[in-house]
């Protein structure tokens, strides 16, 4: 009989056939994601006429779902620990879907808000989820890469719903986008069948026999028998795992980490909400705005799988440092005319470096914090991000209702850039001396 380190099986495994299951349906889960995320914004400009909205309630509107975002990232986060991972993004994935659906029949814009929110819950649940189920079954030398080549669907499922918006939403109108969210559904009892759980929540329900199956998978070289024993090497973890995100000399990092996903997801969220709407108040047409949203998602696509390919050879904080910088700068430079080519090109840059910068933290977070604690550091860390998430729309409203001049608009856009730069900067700089040997040479190599 022999003893089976299960966390060394998968970091030293090949690519298999496995591996491709567990991104293609993650990737999946999170394109579904990003669609019904950045639905909003494609449709806000026909919902502000119809509705007769001003900035300030179009903003609030915008905000709806990522408040639900905030608390199903804690909740949902915190309840995969005790449920398991496939539990979970089945729930969250039935709930976005199936309330996304509903939006398309509503009449008014505190009904759209209400479905919005709850919406918003699965939205939020299923990122931090996916997230930590595609780093567990990832070798750890592709690790940064795979996370960021899964989570490059949110940009995917943004860029579909611009691209679906140029052409539905002027000649169908804007529920039919809403509609489509159906999909998710339909898929449903193909994601039972083929998305696997967690190998590290089998084990913790002494589900041998099952994670076996799965770790063979993992890794078919192994010859793994019924008689072999799977071990998880103990982690010391007190009772109460939110605050083990401030012991072992987390607390400075864990604080800066919460720092940078606010700034990011504030840029992203609010970029994502008022881009088109920004740009159709500079004089571009709907359709040139509406490409603008489509490019940012391009580009956030390249930033995440180029950034986490980089992030693999050099560390994940210096690209993330490197990243932030580009977005401020870019964001800045948009404000002022260029010829067309440049500005698609700053708004591929700024997709690249605020959406693609989203989706290196949390692949930064999760290489982190030890596997038992990891969806709730996720959780927690893309939670109180939110709070970002939610303002950035709102500053959106803002910003529109001031009608200040156009350089200004993306000027404010560009500090949160700017203090995330910073956060990153200090991650791990002065708790090297109490960290675990094994968590600081993480934070060394990323």
């Amino acid at each position: 009989m022999r003893q089976i380190d299960v966390n060394e099986t998968i970091d030293n495994a090949s690519f298999t056939p496995f591996h491709w299951k567990v991104l293609f349906w993650c990737s999946l889960i999170i394109i579904f994601d990003g669609y019904d995320l950045v639905i909003y914004g494609v449709v806000l400009p026909l919902l502000m006429d119809q509705w007769s909205l001003n900035p300030y309630v179009a903003g609030l509107l915008g905000s709806s779902a990522l408040f639900g975002m905030m608390f199903g990232a804690m909740g949902f986060g915190m309840l995969s620990d005790r449920l398991g991972r496939k539990k979970t993004i089945l729930m969250c994935v039935v709930l976005f879907s199936l309330t996304t659906v509903l939006n398309g029949l509503v009449t008014t814009p505190w009904q759209f808000g209400l479905l919005r929110f709850i919406a918003g819950l699965g939205i939020g649940g299923v990122m931090p989820n996916v997230v930590s189920l595609m780093s567990e079954y990832s070798p750890k030398k592709s690790r940064s890469t795979l996370v960021a080549l899964m989570f490059s669907g949110y940009a995917v499922g943004g860029m579909m719903s611009a691209g679906l918006g140029i052409w539905i939403v002027p000649n169908y109108g804007w529920e039919i986008m809403f509609y489509l969210a159906i999909v998710p559904m339909l898929l449903l009892p193909l994601m039972i069948k083929f998305l696997p759980e967690s190998v590290a929540f089998l084990m913790a329900q002494n589900r041998q026999e099952e994670a076996r199956v799965l770790l063979q998978k993992v890794a078919p070289d192994q010859q793994i028998s019924s008689q072999d024993q799977l071990v998880v090497p103990p982690a010391n973890v007190q009772k109460a795992p939110v605050l083990e995100l401030l012991r072992g000399g987390r607390t400075l990092s864990t604080l800066m980490f919460w720092t940078a996903f606010f700034c990011c997801l504030l840029m992203v969220y609010a970029l994502g909400s008022w881009l088109p709407k920004l740009m159709s108040a500079a004089g571009y047409p709907l359709g040139s705005s509406l490409l603008f949203l489509m490019v940012l998602n391009i580009g956030a696509i390249v930033g995440a799988v180029g950034g986490g390919w980089l992030a693999d050879r050099f560390s994940l904080r210096s690209v993330l440092v490197s990243f932030f910088m580009l977005a401020s700068a870019s964001l800045v430079l948009l404000g002022y005319p260029h010829p067309m080519w440049l500005l698609y090109s700053l708004m591929a840059v700024a997709g690249a470096t605020t959406i693609g910068s989203q989706i290196l933290l949390y692949a930064y977070v999760a290489q982190y914090y030890p596997a038992n604690i990891r969806s709730t550091a996720l959780g927690w860390a893309s939670g109180i991000g939110r709070n970002g998430a939610i303002i950035g729309p709102m500053l959106g409203g803002t910003l529109l209702a001031l009608a200040l001049p156009h350089q200004m608009n993306f000027l404010a856009l560009a500090v949160p850039g700017a203090i995330a730069t910073l956060a990153i900067a200090l991650v791990g700089r002065r708790t090297r001396a109490s960290r675990p040997a094994g968590e600081a040479n993480v934070i060394a190599n990323g």
